[in-house]
């Protein structure tokens, strides 16, 4: 079987298990991803956070992007042009529009980035060696492979999964941030 086929059966599991979630517990475990992110080092000591608008039950980033602010930092937001994704600056949540799949994305007006410091990243899947499993479009695999910014996936405990199929463009995450832990990828 070729590792495509095989991500798409891994990439249909994983997500039908994590829709099955409560929109409840799913808060409360997003609060917890929260915290143990700002127990996290490469994200407390970054300014320029490229982070990622939510949308169905992925990790809610809600509110890591108003404390982001709040700080004073740099809150950074995909926007999809053509096949790729440019972080974009954001000064607050209603310099936002919908974009392509229907995902809040900056507004034109919103200057793209320079820098980024850290990337937090949207995860279907992740092994415990940082081999990520993403929606199969290949936006974050092309993005990350022009970025040295600290790579940290965000994603429930039970989406972190004993080993993923990878091709040689896939790019490992250097940490992975659950409810229960932040695992460093060595």
């Amino acid at each position: 079987m070729s590792v495509s086929i095989e991500k798409a059966a891994l990439r249909k599991h994983l997500l039908e298990k994590r829709d099955a979630t409560s929109a409840e517990l799913r808060d409360i475990v997003s609060e917890r991803i929260h915290e143990n992110l700002k127990k996290n080092s490469s994200f407390v000591n970054a300014q320029n956070i490229a982070c990622y608008f939510p949308i169905g039950s992925e990790v809610d980033t809600h509110d890591i992007m108003l404390d982001v602010l709040e700080q004073g930092k740099s809150l950074l937001l995909p926007k999809i042009i053509g096949d790729n994704i440019e972080f974009h600056i954001v000064s607050n949540l209603e310099k936002l529009e919908k974009g392509r799949f229907e995902i809040m994305e900056p507004k034109d007006s919103c200057e793209r980035t320079k820098k980024i410091d850290c990337v937090l990243i949207p995860t279907v899947g992740v092994s415990k060696s940082g081999v990520r499993l993403g929606y199969g479009h290949g936006y974050y695999d092309r993005f990350l492979l022009s970025t040295d910014a600290m790579k940290i996936s965000l994603t429930y405990s039970k989406q972190v999964i004993k080993s993923i199929p990878n091709d040689s463009h896939d790019i490992k995450m250097d940490w992975i941030v659950t409810e229960d832990e932040n695992i460093k990828i060595s």
